[in-house]
């Protein structure tokens, strides 16, 4: 009966609007009263779930990225990517993806990457005489790169609900599969530029101009290779790189850049406070769904269950993908990950599966949820920048969804997508 509270009533609170937090913390206050339990256990172990060195990274890369925006990163890496294939036919579909795949190795968020240089893409591709709803749709379609190429705060939570893989491992993990999404993007944008005969978009750049837009993108492009190079050598821990990481991105923007002036910092400052309050607060009601699933037992009979039906790791992780894209399109990434990996990774152990490559499944789709329609955040965001309908909005968007689900198939399939580079390095 607690667990039809617990799973009915946060299914309920949901399908009411209730915004995820509150639903979580609602349905699971409710289970702990009808146990019995003292009421004081949902204050205690809400804040035992932020109570985490390691989780200090989140707010700090935040800030990071929100730094970075403010500092005209987006606008120089739009014109670092446009230099490359900004001249060839449909080329402002390909300065999307390439873009849009620079900016997520500095904000860590999908929707940082859609609201933010995105927007502006989509502006231009509008301009250009691209169809809104294709653009709305490429856009929302690489946005998902974000949290799956370093640095991530996905990743980071992740590391804390499964303590068997480190944050430096996932994120070594995340660059193969993240970059296969953006290349499945490119091919799809290079079949329908010929197809629906996009244009090209002004001329090749000359040598001169090449080489300065190069040394100007070179600071914005540094971050996230000091980041996971600083992590992976050992120099600092993932929560001192995001303390560097804001630093640099100070320095960068008000030193070389000259676009970050002390009049914006409050703003930043505010914003990055805004999404980390609105994380932990997910963190903290979700420490406590856990740990009422804990006392249930619920991940430790899960284990038991899936275990006798005899399910190859194959069949098993082709399941848990059906489950994750139906559970992606309700909820999502973040909180999916604080419910489900405390039920589902031990059960992938138990299984013999990489606990690193089971990560990389989990984390890609679920962040492909966000595309997923009815209620793909994404979305929403995408389309009202392109001012366009659902109903067009979809029709674009089907065959490059598509496209990514066959990149996570993959995935699920060889490990060594995910696995092999930190293998390859060492870790």
């Amino acid at each position: 009966m607690t667990l039809a509270i617990l799973f009915g009533g946060l299914c309920v609170l949901l399908a009411l609007g209730v915004p995820v937090a509150f639903a979580i913390g609602m349905a699971t206050l409710a289970s702990i009263a009808y146990e019995g339990f003292p009421l004081v256990a949902f204050a205690q172990k809400s804040l035992t779930g932020i109570d985490s060195f390691p989780l200090m990274a989140m707010p700090f890369f935040l800030l990071a990225a929100e730094l970075m925006t403010g500092g005209a990163l987006a606008a120089v890496l739009l014109r670092f990517a446009a230099m490359f294939v900004g001249h060839r036919r449909g080329g402002l579909g390909y300065t999307n993806i390439l873009a849009l795949t620079f900016f997520s190795g500095i904000s860590g968020s999908a929707l940082a990457d859609a609201a933010g240089p995105g927007a502006v893409l989509i502006r231009m591709m509008r301009q250009s005489g691209y169809p809104p709803a294709y653009a709305a749709a490429l856009t929302a379609t690489t946005a998902v790169v974000g949290p799956i190429i370093p640095p991530s705060i996905i990743m980071i939570v992740y590391a804390l609900q499964d303590q068997t893989i480190s944050v430096i491992h996932l994120f070594l993990a995340g660059i193969v599969p993240g970059l296969m999404i953006s290349g499945s993007l490119v091919g799809y944008n290079w079949w329908a530029s010929r197809r629906r005969n996009f244009r090209s978009e002004g001329t090749s750049p000359s040598l001169a101009e090449a080489v300065s837009t190069t040394i100007k993108a070179i600071p914005a492009l540094l971050l996230p290779v000091l980041i996971v190079g600083g992590i992976h050598s050992g120099a600092f821990t993932p929560t001192e790189a995001s303390v560097i990481a804001v630093f640099y991105a100070l320095v960068v923007g008000m030193f070389f850049y000259r676009t970050l002036t002390p009049e914006m910092l409050p703003g930043i400052l505010a914003r990055a406070a805004f999404m980390t309050a609105a994380v932990l607060l997910i963190v903290t009601m979700c420490s406590a769904f856990a740990w009422v699933l804990t006392v249930l037992r619920v991940p430790q009979e899960m284990s038991a269950w899936v275990g006798s039906l005899g399910l190859s790791p194959i069949a098993f992780l082709i399941a848990i993908n059906v489950f994750l894209l139906l559970f992606g399109i309700f909820i999502e990434p973040l909180p999916g990950v604080l419910v489900l990996v405390p039920i589902l990774a031990p059960m992938a152990a138990a299984l013999g599966i990489d606990p690193l490559h089971f990560a990389i499944v989990v984390i890609v789709n679920l962040t492909l949820g966000m595309i997923t329609p009815p209620v793909g955040t994404l979305l929403f965001v995408t389309g009202m920048v392109a001012k366009v309908s659902m109903s067009e909005l979809n029709r674009e968007l089907w065959p490059m969804l598509g496209m990514q689900i066959v990149v996570l198939l993959l995935i699920t399939l060889f490990p060594i997508l995910s696995v092999g580079l930190p293998r390859v390095i060492g870790q």
